[in-house]
């Protein structure tokens, strides 16, 4: 089943975000190379694809996953999570319907 993984960041996140990205990276390239990954992506902080020194406030996540419990302890395990980059984490089913 797909689940959406939803991250708010903490504020002034840039740094360690940028400092934990590789790793983060290296995690979402699995998920992909496994064909379970539909979606991923930051949220810019500012109405720019290219945000700069604003940063991002939090990100999305799309993929596929056994189960809930197995969801969450991905997201839990995830990089930005051990650098404090997350204020919070959200896991929840998620249906496809388009495209």
């Amino acid at each position: 089943m797909l689940y959406a993984i939803v991250a708010t960041d903490v504020a002034n996140s840039l740094e360690a975000r940028m400092a934990a990205r590789p790793a983060h990276l290296e995690r979402l390239q699995q998920l992909k190379a496994e064909g379970r990954i539909v979606l991923a992506g930051p949220n810019p902080a500012i109405d720019s694809n290219d945000p700069g020194a604003a940063g991002f406030s939090g990100s999305l996540i799309v993929a596929e996953f056994e189960s809930l419990s197995a969801a969450n302890a991905w997201a839990e395990a995830d990089p930005y999570v051990a650098a404090g980059v997350y204020a919070s984490v959200s896991v929840k089913p998620f249906k496809q319907v388009l495209p």
